[in-house]
């Protein structure tokens, strides 16, 4: 399902490093001893509902608390501080999406690239228009107003204004059509073919494996499989714990 023309890399992506980490909430441990490399390209992570998916890129993004070591091109990024993270390079795009619904989509876009001077700042609101056509269209739109689909164009554009080095994404399909679906995986990996790294949590286990490079399963707070999408999406975890397939092939594991 790569429905997107690859493109040469316009910025450069990295790769994380997890080791050990452990997050969770007032005092209940939810990732324990984790670990996870994340290459460039397109990685997604699958698993069952509770199984730590959304803790685990809150506590990458440094929004809860964590244990272990995170590192991003080999350096280390310590403690839980959200604005350290976008410096150094990663976004988030939260479930739910968290867009200001009372304002106007390049409003939302202007937020986004806070950190950076305004001129620069310009010149990354139009970037994000010729990406996300539809966006430019609906620029003085109000985003509280637009469709689910639409607002998620706007949450992932609003990312894109930190021209992050790895963009993580929460279950960015939840509540879209399928060809809404469709159209935003395809934009996911038009970025990750441009060069940004993606690491993202998907409820769509086999459409988002099909555009993926690389799959992880997490379960209770562990990752039981890991491999190249497409050996992940023909394996007996897959098929059997997500998608009810009886027919089976070896699973595939790091």
């Amino acid at each position: 399902m790569r429905t997107a023309t690859k493109a040469q890399p316009t910025s450069l992506g990295c790769t994380m490093t997890v080791r050990s980490l452990s997050a969770g909430y007032a005092g209940f441990q939810v990732l324990r001893a984790l670990e996870l490399d994340v290459f460039p390209g397109l990685t997604v992570i699958v698993g069952p509902n509770g199984a730590g998916k959304t803790t685990l890129l809150r506590a990458l993004a440094g929004l809860l608390p964590r244990g272990g070591e995170l590192l991003l091109d080999g350096e280390p990024l310590a403690g839980a501080n959200p604005t350290a993270a976008v410096k150094r390079g990663l976004a988030l795009v939260a479930e739910g999406r968290a867009l200001f619904p009372q304002m106007t989509v390049t409003e939302n876009l202007e937020l986004g690239g806070w950190l950076v001077a305004p001129a620069e700042r310009k010149r990354r609101i139009a970037q994000a228009f010729e990406d996300f056509p539809r966006l430019k269209e609906r620029a003085q739109q109000l985003a509280g107003t637009m469709s689910g689909g639409e607002q998620q164009m706007v949450a992932v554009a609003r990312a894109m204004m930190s021209a992050p080095r790895l963009l993580m994404l929460d279950e960015p399909s939840l509540g879209l059509a399928p060809r809404m679906v469709d159209e935003l995986l395809a934009i996911v990996r038009r970025i990750a073919d441009q060069g940004t790294t993606v690491l993202m949590v998907e409820q769509n286990v086999r459409k988002a494996l099909a555009v993926a490079d690389h799959g992880h399963v997490l379960e209770r707070g562990r990752l039981v499989a890991s491999g190249p999408a497409a050996e992940l999406l023909r394996s007996d975890v897959i098929r059997n714990a997500y998608l009810g397939d009886g027919a089976a092939t070896p699973a595939a594991r790091s």
